[in-house]
């Protein structure tokens, strides 16, 4: 049995452990707020503008001459990664990285075993992991969350875009988590490029029922807003994870406040017992002492 000295620093450690788990759901809460309503204005622009991009790629003859829409045999292949800075968020990270590695086994093994996988890494915690199992990392942006803005997304956006168009990627899949609510996030691995229209036929449909007049033409639009809805897609993925890291560290401070919680009352029964053993000890030896004397 521990002795009474301890048990007490055991109680006082984990109070202050405690205390620091509150404050680190307090920050996170507070975070979290802020983090959801950028999501949510962000959503209905990004969903308008895909649909606005799918309605024009739809009737533009040359939309494939595009260098973003060119389908290539894929050789060498760019994850984008988007985990967090920091831990102490629950699996959250843990789960982006069984993703990608998931995605990799899966759809590029053959490109992996040339050495033709690499990662283009948003978070600290995604590059550290994935570097040590030897992937080709680039950490350029990886403290993107640090300094979160459209400008520093949209420099990765062009990075990667101008990576893709000169051919020395094949392919750029996004791999991130989608915020849903505080307790659940959905792991999304999308492709980025080459574009690939999802709803082209739903457009071309529509386009037949009405007719859109275009200024200027369709080329020149498309040519606008193909880069713009990239660097709006890697955004909001930006974005959706940030919220969804909020609201996981949040969920996982609040389990270890409720587990400190537990393990302090167990602490604190186990005190009393050992306090009450060695107060009883201290008795029988007294009595044994005095009768001793007696004798």
């Amino acid at each position: 049995m521990a002795s009474l000295k301890e048990v007490r620093n055991r109680i006082v450690s984990v109070n202050s452990t405690q205390q620091i788990t509150k404050a680190m759901k307090m920050v996170a809460a507070a975070k979290l707020r802020r983090a959801q309503d950028n999501i949510l204005q962000m959503r209905p622009y990004a969903q308008k503008l895909g649909e606005m991009l799918s309605t024009v790629s739809a009737g533009a003859e040359s939309s494939s001459d595009s260098p973003l829409k060119t389908v290539r045999q894929i050789e060498k292949v760019l994850i984008v990664v988007v985990t967090s800075d920091r831990g102490l968020c629950g699996a959250f990270n843990t789960n982006i990285i069984k993703a990608t590695l998931l995605l990799i086994e899966t759809k590029y093994a053959e490109q992996a075993r040339k050495g033709n996988v690499e990662i283009f890494a948003i978070g600290k915690k995604g590059a550290e992991s994935l570097a040590k199992r030897g992937f080709v990392v680039n950490k350029k942006y990886m403290d993107l969350f640090g300094r979160l803005s459209f400008v520093n997304a949209k420099s990765a956006a062009e990075e990667i875009m101008k990576d893709f168009s000169e051919g020395r990627y094949d392919a750029v899949d996004l791999v991130y988590n989608e915020f849903k609510n505080v307790a659940t996030q959905i792991i999304h691995t999308d492709r980025y490029l080459p574009i690939e229209s999802e709803n082209l036929s739903k457009a071309k449909t529509k386009k037949t029922e009405v007719n859109y007049i275009f200024e200027p033409t369709e080329e020149e639009i498309l040519a606008e807003l193909i880069p713009k809805s990239l660097k709006i897609q890697l955004y909001r993925a930006v974005l959706e994870s940030n919220a969804s890291e909020q609201g996981a560290r949040m969920t996982a401070m609040d389990k270890a406040t409720e587990n400190a919680q537990e393990l302090l009352k167990e602490l604190k029964l186990v005190y009393n017992r050992t306090r009450q053993a060695a107060i009883t000890t201290e008795i029988l030896e007294i009595v044994g002492g005095a009768e001793a004397l007696k004798a």
